[in-house]
């Protein structure tokens, strides 16, 4: 592809070396220069660590045609480089550009928020599915186009990677890419060169603070998904946003807004409405209210927060033009998501408790999922959790105190220590549970294995054993290593030997 034609679309590029020839053609753009092959474009990337910058001469070497950079100083006479402002969101550009701008052959909904990116992902694809249409996935479980499974490593691949899953899509024919946009790819411009038709606003609450620091900057980048549909785009279709009315973050994103705004919540002021919910050990019930129309939803789902999750599903779906119907019938069918509230089976035993599972690593999933055990809850809630290392510290104390305040019995253990002390990690979770006011029994074991059994052991009938933090992850990290291992398959193990 020619060199103009990988630009194309970009408004940041400053200046170019004067030999640069713009239809020369080049086959990639690359940012490792380990990577770099004879007549790649070479990208030049500033990141936490390493600043790609330091790799130009190396890049060079292994026959790099041209350079991206955003540092002025690198502009040497004798090195064909193009001087942009953002390398980042160029990278997502270029990539999209080189493989063909797959998201313009199809609608691309993106879904972002703190809490229920998947949950919502997986609802409004098996909505569309159940409609008849072909359905791509990108996400923190795994990657699937219709029922081809891909490995997911990030919750948002990297721009070159997503790309090329973008191109498969559509070259198989998908009709829509859902895809969960984290803050971090927001903030990195992975998205950067996607033409979005949708974008769904879950909820924010506190993470990620080790890379945003603030909470201004984390909503800031997930703000970044919605400001950047402009209306009609490319594809001369209307755009909309899906915004959660009942989160006041909701306010500030809106403002940004550059097409029609969609609301949905509890409140008679949203365009779709839940009310008159009901919750069961069945699962949840509620009537859902659009347009003056009022119709029955129905899921063996749980939890207050998989009432919002289906509210934005549909709110996105009815925006399509899907039949209310349909809609219904996906609910009806729809399995748990892995690791989202996911009861273990017990295989035999016909024990008088239950286990669940759960992927809540914040203090508002923590706090969301506790609330729907007690719901369901005729005992004693015994809460198994812990928090990961190399991240953010001060979301610790604040899971200890909210698992001892709404649960009976806390066991605090590892979850992905990574290179921490998995004792300080739960030195830092016990200053919130031991707070005044913490009504739970505390007990710790960094072993997880040992901490699962030994929740599972101390049940008593009528308890609900909760599982937090890893969901459906099959691995713990522990330094720099992942080894084997999955909540749902250790509490089997633990129930099986009772």
């Amino acid at each position: 592809m020619r060199l103009r034609d990988i630009l194309a679309g970009s408004e940041g590029i400053q200046r170019l070396q004067e030999n640069i020839d713009l239809d020369m053609e080049f086959g990639s753009v690359k940012s490792d220069s380990r990577r770099i092959e004879a007549g790649d474009i070479f990208i030049a990337i500033k990141g936490d660590k390493t600043d790609g910058h330091n790799y130009i001469a190396q890049a060079l070497q292994r026959g790099a045609g041209a350079i991206i950079i955003e540092d002025e100083a690198f502009c040497e006479a004798d090195t064909p480089w193009i001087l942009v402002k953002g390398s980042r969101e160029l990278h997502g550009i270029m990539q999209q550009n080189l493989a063909g701008r797959p998201s313009l052959e199809m609608n691309v909904i993106g879904v972002t928020g703190t809490n229920g990116k998947t949950t919502v992902t997986h609802m409004l694809a098996a909505i569309m599915e159940e409609a008849g249409k072909m359905t791509g996935l990108l996400g923190t479980i795994h990657n699937r186009i219709g029922d081809r499974i891909l490995p997911a490593d990030l919750t948002t691949p990297g721009s070159e990677e997503l790309a090329d899953m973008l191109r498969l899509m559509a070259d198989l024919g998908t009709d829509y890419a859902i895809m969960e946009a984290s803050s971090h790819a927001l903030d990195q411009s992975r998205t950067a060169g996607i033409e979005f038709d949708l974008a769904i606003f879950t909820n924010l609450s506190q993470d990620h603070m080790d890379y945003h620091e603030t909470p201004s900057a984390y909503l800031a980048a997930k703000t970044k998904l919605f400001s950047g549909i402009k209306p009609l785009g490319e594809k001369r279709r209307k755009k909309a946003v899906i915004l959660n009315m009942d989160d006041e973050s909701s306010a500030t994103i809106a403002d940004f807004c550059r097409v029609p705004v969609i609301t949905y919540g509890l409140s008679e002021l949203c365009h779709v409405q839940a009310k008159d919910i009901e919750f069961s050990t069945e699962g949840i019930r509620y009537l859902l209210v659009y347009g003056g129309y009022t119709h029955e939803i129905r899921m063996n789902l749980y939890g207050r927060f998989n009432v919002y999750n289906s509210l934005a599903a549909i709110a996105a779906a009815l925006v399509e033009g899907v039949d209310t119907q349909v809609i219904r019938k996906a609910f009806e069918k729809m399995a748990p998501v892995p690791g989202r509230f996911q009861q273990v089976a017990d295989t035999g035993n016909k024990l008088p408790f239950h286990v669940y599972i759960d992927y809540s690593h914040t203090p508002d999933g923590l706090d969301k999922c506790i609330t729907t055990a007690r719901e369901l809850c005729r005992g004693r809630i015994i809460c198994v959790f812990g928090a990961g290392g190399n991240r953010d510290r001060t979301k610790r104390p604040l899971m200890g105190e909210i698992a001892a305040r709404l649960s009976d019995l806390c066991v605090i253990t590892s979850d992905n220590p990574r290179d921490e002390d998995p004792l300080a990690i739960i030195a830092d979770v016990l200053q919130g549970a031991e707070r005044p006011g913490a009504k739970a029994e505390t007990l710790t074991e960094p072993d997880r294995k040992k901490a699962i059994t030994l929740a599972i052991t101390m049940a008593q009938p009528g308890d609900i054993v909760l599982i937090c933090g890893k969901g459906h992850e099959d691995y713990q990290i522990i330094g720099d290593t992942k080894h084997t291992f999955d909540d749902y398959v250790e509490a089997q193990k633990a129930m099986e030997s009772l």
